[in-house]
C-alpha cells in the first residue's frame, strides 16, 4: 500500500470496517497489487493497536467479498479476483442508471441520491 494501514480513533466507523475500507481501496487503486502478502492477524493487530479479533473480522469480510484469500500457513494475500469489486460496482451503477433513466432527473440529482444511499449504508 502507498500508506500503512491505520485506525482513526476519531472516526465513528468501527475499526474492522476501517481496515476493510483501506485494504479494499488499496486493492482497487492498485497500491496493493495482486499477490501482495498481508500481515498476519496478530501482526496487524499489534501494529494497529486493536484486538486480533478485529483484524480477523476484517479479513473474513474481505475474503468473503473476494478481495483477499488465505492460503493456509502461507498467509493471506490480495486476491486476483480483487477487481471483482470494481466490476460489481460498475454493474450496479449501470443498472441504477438504466432503472432511473425514465425519471427525468439530472445527473447531479441522481448522484445526490447515490451519495445519500452510500452514507446511509455506511452509517449503520
Amino acid at each position: 500500500m502507498s500508506a500503512p494501514l491505520r485506525i482513526d480513533p476519531d472516526d465513528a466507523t468501527p475499526p474492522y470496517e476501517q481496515i476493510c475500507r483501506q485494504i479494499a481501496a488499496g486493492s482497487n487503486d492498485g497500491s496493493l497489487a495482486v499477490g501482495t502478502k498481508l500481515p498476519t492477524v496478530r501482526g496487524l493487530a499489534e501494529q494497529l493497536g486493536v484486538a486480533p479479533g478485529t483484524v480477523a473480522k476484517a479479513y473474513t469480510r474481505l475474503e468473503q467479498s473476494g478481495l483477499i484469500e488465505t492460503r493456509g500457513r502461507a498467509g493471506t494475500f490480495v486476491s486476483s479476483s480483487g477487481d471483482r469489486s470494481q466490476a460489481e460496482a460498475a454493474a450496479a451503477a449501470a443498472d441504477f442508471a438504466q432503472r432511473t433513466r425514465h425519471l427525468a432527473l439530472n445527473e447531479e440529482s441522481l448522484i445526490s441520491v447515490v451519495r445519500a444511499a452510500v452514507t446511509n449504508v455506511r452509517s449503520r
